[in-house]
C-alpha cells in the first residue's frame, strides 16, 4: 500500500500520525532566504526569486544608465543588467573580488543580475522573526526592505526585489 493513502483507521490508531504537530515540523520554502554580505552586513533574498548564483565576470557598461546598473551581461544568449547593490544602497564602493558572485533572480518575467561581495547561506527565516520595514520608521526605505529579521545573534536584512529588478529592467528597456 501506498504509504501516503494511508486510511483514517491508520491514523487514528498510529501514536505517531503524520498528522501530529507534535512529530513534525513544518517547512516552507516560502520561509527560505538565500544571504548575502555587503561589507560585514548581512541581507536576504526569497530563495524562491533567486535562479542561480554566478562568479563575476566581466560587464558591458551601459551608457547614461543608473550609476547602480554597472552593465549587462550575456546569460546563456539572454541579454541580463546587474544592479550592484553596494551602489544601490550607497556605501562604500570596492573593487571586485574572487568573492564577489552575481545572484541571478527573476521577479515575474523580468531577471536581473544582483553583484554582491559573497552568498552566505540558506536560512529558514519564519515569519514571526521578522519585523516589517514599515514598523522600523523612516529610517528604513520600504520600497528596498521587506523586513529586518533575527537569526539567533545575527540581523538580517530581508530585500524587496521588485524595486531592484525594476531599475535594472529599466536600463536596458530602452535599448
Amino acid at each position: 500500500m501506498n504509504p501516503t493513502m494511508q486510511t483514517n483507521k491508520h491514523h487514528e490508531s498510529s501514536p505517531h500520525s503524520f498528522d501530529d504537530p507534535e512529530r513534525h515540523t513544518t517547512f516552507s520554502v516560502a520561509n527560505q532566504y538565500l544571504t548575502l554580505m555587503l561589507g560585514d552586513e548581512e541581507y536576504g533574498l526569497p530563495i524562491l526569486d533567486v535562479q542561480e548564483i554566478r562568479a563575476f565576470s566581466r560587464l558591458t557598461p551601459l551608457p547614461n544608465a543608473p550609476m547602480s546598473v554597472r552593465g549587462v551581461m550575456n546569460l546563456r544568449g539572454r541579454i541580463v543588467p546587474v544592479v550592484d547593490l553596494r551602489c544601490r544602497f550607497g556605501l562604500e564602493l570596492v573593487e571586485y573580488t574572487r568573492f564577489t558572485v552575481i545572484v541571478i533572480v527573476r521577479v515575474g518575467a523580468k531577471i536581473v543580475g544582483v553583484a554582491v561581495d559573497a552568498v552566505a547561506d540558506v536560512v529558514d527565516i519564519p515569519s514571526a522573526a521578522v519585523q516589517a520595514a514599515s514598523d522600523l520608521g523612516s529610517v528604513a526605505d520600504a520600497s528596498l526592505i521587506r523586513g529586518v529579521a533575527r537569526i539567533e545573534e545575527r540581523v538580517v536584512v530581508l530585500l524587496r526585489l521588485e524595486a531592484i529588478v525594476a531599475e535594472g529592467a529599466s536600463a536596458i528597456s530602452s535599448y
